[in-house]
């Protein structure tokens, strides 16, 4: 089966009307932590997630909201005992724990990621982001995405979309941590439309 083209035009199967009020409200209350209207769609679910296998797990989700990247995740073979959930968001939180009650999911700030011992070592092959990186200072996002590799085993890669024309990550960022991004497909059937990055350790020569 081919790989998701650049550019996806996938039918999507629709969120449902209960799951894009609840996004609707949390955007309503709190815009700049949801900084969307709608959840992501099916279609950038699929590009999120396409470079992700079982072999992978486990795997560290930020910012789940409804599910729709965890429902991907395990089509895409993951076990679900094999998924952890940061949602900061106490009422999505309870969702996902009725929807995915095999993944662990812990409610709380993704920049506070390395204060707390998740996993013994870095076994994490991927980590799967729908925080809204856009809209929150530099400083946070450091905290986060360093929060992320320090799970991350070395060939791990960090999954991230954006609706801005580059990565969310600023490259100074990405610099100080020894990383880069590589833009890895998009998608125009999401509201708003989405492109999706890979971050990854910068591999030493020599």
């Amino acid at each position: 089966m081919a790989e998701p083209s650049a550019e996806l035009r996938l039918t999507d199967p629709g969120t449902s009307c209960a799951d894009f009020s609840r996004f609707l409200r949390a955007w309503v209350t709190n815009p700049l932590r949801v900084a969307a209207v709608a959840p992501s769609s099916g279609a950038l679910a699929r590009v999120m997630t396409h470079e992700i296998s079982p072999a992978l797990g486990p795997v560290l989700e930020l910012g789940p909201g409804t599910g729709v990247f965890t429902r991907a995740l395990l089509a895409r073979g993951i076990a679900e005992s094999d998924l952890t959930l940061i949602e900061f968001s106490a009422d999505f939180a309870r969702m996902l724990e009725s929807r995915f009650p095999r993944a662990r999911i812990l409610s709380m700030d993704a920049a506070r990621l390395a204060r707390h011992e998740l996993y013994e070592g870095s076994p994490v092959g991927a980590v799967v982001s729908g925080l809204p990186l856009l809209s929150m200072p530099p400083d946070k996002v450091a905290d986060i995405v360093a929060g992320a590799f320090h799970y991350l085993r070395p060939d791990g890669a960090f999954y991230q979309f954006t609706y801005g024309p580059r990565c969310p990550v600023p490259r100074a960022i990405l610099s100080g941590l020894g990383l880069q991004a590589a833009r890895i497909g998009g998608t125009f059937w999401n509201l708003p439309p989405a492109a999706v990055y890979r971050i990854s350790r910068v591999r030493q020569s020599g």
